[in-house]
């Protein structure tokens, strides 16, 4: 896995994210990636140590914002069917929610937010969002709960209940948890940190984690060529 990261990096073009840093190396991409797919920041230090890189953690930690802040963010799309879910994180042992859009055919995560309760309301702001970066004209949406079609009316927005083809978001929520075991439990840290962190995992799954039913590209890859 580490080799797999390290090779993605090197054929990556990140020269404008770092072009006000002392050295632009693959190694910052490195490190970032290590820090999206679940090691913390002092293990991705340590990591870096062994392959004869001395860094702190506070170094990688700004590496992150930066790639966080970039504009790297997921190209316009027009779906024509998203999956939109939330599930619950639990952050300094209060409850959050994290909602999130995917794209059925091209597994392009549309967007990513994270709010203090769920319900009818958080579900519609998710959506007027979702709507302002992407062109949903002709989008339905596959949800598993009337909450968000009272949402969805409320914005002229159309779509169904689905217990099938929207378990595609069940299965990224999965991978997110799988990638890093502290979410089972708290996250510990403040509300925007835990944000920035899963803004910057949908990067890099949009931009860098090929899929095999994609065969081997990107969703990024897949929306745009």
């Amino acid at each position: 896995m580490l080799a797999d990261l390290l090779s993605e990096c090197f054929e990556t073009d990140y020269e404008e994210t770092w072009e006000r840093e002392r050295t632009a190396t693959p190694v910052r991409v490195f490190a970032v990636q290590l820090h999206a797919t679940g090691c913390s920041l002092r293990e991705t230090k340590e990591i870096l140590r062994i392959l004869g890189v001395e860094r702190s953690h506070q170094a990688v930690w700004q590496w992150v914002h930066r790639l966080a802040d970039s504009g790297h963010n997921p190209p316009e799309a027009t779906p024509k069917r998203v999956a939109v879910d939330e599930t619950a994180v639990k952050i300094n042992g209060e409850w959050s929610w994290l909602y999130a859009a995917i794209d059925i055919e091209t597994k392009l995560i549309l967007d990513v937010e994270l709010f203090g309760r769920h319900g009818t309301d958080p579900a519609a702001a998710f959506l007027h969002r979702l709507s302002e970066k992407h062109d949903l004209s002709d989008a339905v949406f596959l949800v598993d709960g009337y909450g968000y079609q009272t949402a969805l009316s409320r914005l002229g927005l159309s779509g169904r209940l689905d217990y099938v083809e929207r378990n595609l978001i069940e299965k990224w929520f999965h991978t997110l948890k799988m990638r890093v075991d502290r979410f089972h439990n708290s996250w510990v840290g403040s509300h925007g940190s835990v944000r920035e962190w899963f803004i910057q995992f949908a990067q890099y799954y949009n931009f860098q984690r090929p899929h095999q039913s994609l065969n081997g590209r990107t969703p990024v890859e897949e929306v745009t060529n």
